[in-house]
């Protein structure tokens, strides 16, 4: 059948045939989200608990930091200018040293915590301004003008009288470097017919600069960031300085232009990425930064290496080579394998569970509909979680979140909805195509959906947000994807043990999630150790996950664009490991009960998941932290759904 038909027949069968009741997931159904508290009295807590809660002695040596690194970064505001670069290292060398005169051996073990926390997060800091020098030096070859323009906003902080006529010759000066570097990079212009050049060889041209995809993206990336700077160095004193306007208005116009014309050419020679359109703004006004999802653009990335990888998950305490993470993720996913044929043969469709997998995607629910299910689902996980004593949830946080509708433009990069206090819903718009509408309602079926309301919500990203901001709150800074990430996937792991999911479609729809993030792990470190590309990780995901193309798509894209750490997208599955092992460890040797282990966790503040366990277990630490923990070598085994 022609694609396109395919489309149409099944768009038009979501209005013939609305999907029943009956087909939903779950049971609960409800006209309203249930509303907690119905005593407002109960949404405020037990304050003596409070009051006599035990915090680190660290506590306001971590909050000092954060203040102190926010007050910097506001002061030093141009991005990787000289001044900016040399404050912060000195500010992070000089921290490390100042840790070092505590007397470790006499904190307690929550402050042990909390030192070794703060040395693992200077160390780290340290450690990627070292990165970010090799990446400057790869792309100094394109920009080697860039410290020159930044100095100037260095010096509008450091409050420096102005020399404006200066200004104007540093900026004509930087021009003319844009534009000879752009028409390097730009064919040769043919030589008229008939032009003999007086019978003189033409002078040999100067060769480009030679640099990879990679570094000619991330250095258009700067240069976008490097053209906002100078723009708000110039709207600092055009106007207000009749002198400098005089002097620097049409030197700043020319550079801005400059600037925005080489961007576009570096990203055409060397990225191979077609220009967009451009819409006229008034003069001197400074283009925002591109649209990383733009619909002609190819993913790039900038891939860190083996190197790189060894680095960030020393970081994140995790005691394995990539390729043994790879390793264990494959593990992970041929038990999600077996699962999904294990409900596919209950359907009766045999072994086939990309088959299964298409027939709960196509069950998904009409335009104008998707709230209600969102709505639904999480009043379901909030019924089956009061049933269980498993973890605190206070009455205000099962009260306080809120629904809004994701914006069509986000769900390029997350064709999936997104939660925390605020739960972003993703679902077609009537401006989307045909093709990306069902690809939208498929990849948002109820099955799917059910398996990750509780995630982005209780006692998932919502829950995790609340209790932060109300519990040790000095930790914050060490926010990890192991912890926030790893602890939702954790919770969809535990309600599989636990008989959330009965039937074979809410089964699939959980399996569905548990390949993708294992299929995460071994598209993105396998990415950063060179061995796939974005368009071999796209293949990838739509054979190993039952995903839209389009999600897919979306689902690399944001892994590799930037918005994420390199070892972001594996730390679902990884941290969710962790804390199997850990539940293990405390909760089924019968040393912890499930809510005392889940509060715990939650209350303690976010952190890598080895410190949460050695806070949880007392296991004993040094200024470095804790000895390795190899969590896999302690993982409970997962549970297999009986066959039928």
């Amino acid at each position: 059948m022609n694609r396109s038909l395919r489309i149409v027949l099944a768009v038009t069968s979501v209005f013939a045939m609305p999907m029943g009741l009956s087909a939903q997931p779950g049971g609960v159904k409800s006209t309203t989200r249930q509303n907690f508290p119905t005593d407002p009295a109960l949404s405020v807590p037990a304050l003596g608990a409070l009051v006599s809660a035990r915090t680190s002695e660290m506590a306001d040596v971590i909050a000092r930091f954060a203040s102190d690194q926010q007050v910097l970064q506001r002061r030093y505001d141009a991005p990787d200018s000289p001044a900016q670069r040399t404050r912060t290292r000195a500010f992070y060398v000089s921290w490390r040293a100042r840790l070092g005169e505590l007397a470790f051996d006499k904190l307690s073990q929550e402050a042990k915590a909390d030192y070794a926390l703060l040395e693992n997060h200077l160390r780290y800091q340290l450690e990627l301004m070292d990165r970010e020098e090799i990446q400057r030096t790869e792309m100094l070859p394109l920009l080697p003008f860039a410290d020159r323009v930044l100095r100037l906003q260095d010096e509008r902080r450091d409050l420096k009288t102005i020399d404006a006529q200066a200004s104007a010759r540093t900026l004509a000066d930087v021009t003319k470097m844009v534009d000879s570097l752009r028409v390097l990079l730009e064919p040769a212009p043919a030589r008229p017919a008939g032009d003999s050049a007086n019978g003189m060889p033409r002078p040999a041209r100067v060769p480009a600069p030679k640099v990879s995809r990679t570094v000619g993206n991330r250095a258009a990336d700067q240069l976008d960031q490097i053209r906002n700077t100078v723009s708000v160095w110039y709207r600092y004193y055009n106007g207000y300085d009749p002198l400098f306007s005089w002097w620097v208005t049409n030197p700043y116009q020319k550079l801005d232009e400059a600037m925005r014309r080489y961007a576009t050419t570096i990203r055409t020679r060397i990225v191979g990425i077609q220009p967009a359109p451009v819409v006229a703004a008034g003069a001197g006004a400074a283009q925002a930064p591109r649209n990383a999802a733009a619909a002609n653009e190819p993913i790039i990335g900038d891939p860190i290496g083996a190197e790189g990888l060894a680095v960030d998950l020393r970081h994140a305490m995790i005691p394995y080579t990539a390729d043994e993470l790879i390793a264990i993720a494959e593990k992970e996913y041929a038990f999600s394998l077996a699962e999904a044929k294990k409900a596919a043969r209950e359907l009766g469709l045999g072994d086939d569970w990309k088959a299964a997998m298409e027939k709960v995607k196509n069950m998904y629910v009409e335009p104008g509909k998707q709230p209600d299910l969102i709505r639904d689902l999480a009043n379901e996980a909030d019924a089956f979680f009061a049933k269980h004593d498993w973890v605190t949830i206070p009455a205000l946080a099962r009260e306080d979140w809120r629904m809004e509708m994701m914006a069509p433009e986000r769900q390029r990069v997350s064709p999936f909805f997104l939660g925390g206090d605020l739960i972003l819903v993703s679902y077609p718009t009537a401006d989307m195509t045909d093709e990306d509408k069902l690809m939208s309602m498929r990849g948002n079926n109820p099955f799917f959906s059910r398996a990750t309301v509780f995630h982005e919500l209780n006692p998932g990203h919502h829950l995790q947000g609340f209790m932060t901001a109300r519990y040790n709150t000095h930790r914050r800074v060490f926010s990890t994807p192991f912890w926030n990430e790893g602890q939702s996937l954790y919770w969809e792991m535990f309600l599989w043990d636990h008989d959330f999911h009965v039937t074979p479609e809410d089964r699939l729809g959980a399996l569905a999630w548990r390949m993708h993030r294992s299929a995460r792990i071994v598209f993105s470190l396998s990415f950063h150790l060179g061995k796939m590309t974005p368009e071999q990780a796209i293949e990838y995901v739509v054979d190993k996950v039952p995903f839209e193309r389009a999600n897919a798509e979306g689902e690399v894209r944001r892994s590799f664009n930037g918005s994420y750490s390199p070892i972001y997208q594996a730390a679902y599955m990884l941290g969710g490991l962790q804390l199997r092992a850990l539940y293990k460890e405390l909760v089924m040797s019968k040393k912890m009960t499930d809510r005392e282990f889940h509060d715990a966790v939650l209350q303690g503040g976010p952190m890598p998941i080895a410190m949460v366990r050695a806070r949880m277990a007392n296991v004993k630490l040094t200024r470095d932290g804790a000895s390795p923990w190899r969590f896999a070598d302690d993982l409970p085994a997962p549970r297999p759904f009986p066959s039928k």
